[in-house]
């Protein structure tokens, strides 16, 4: 099991809305960024439309 608080100091709050970035949620699953992102696109039906969102540099 993995701490309350170390999971709570992850997520982050942007613009009104709760974020945990992918490599901290890769991190607490003990994987890479990299293969985890490949996974969530294998299995886009599996989650929220709301679960990902993309940051660029234009907002």
């Amino acid at each position: 099991m993995i701490p309350t608080e170390i999971i709570q100091s992850k997520i982050y709050l942007i613009r009104g809305q709760k974020v945990l970035l992918d490599k901290d949620l890769a991190g607490l699953y003990g994987v890479m960024t990299k293969n985890l992102n490949k996974a969530v696109r294998r299995n886009v039906k599996r989650f929220f439309g709301d679960f990902m969102l993309e940051l660029t540099k234009d907002g």
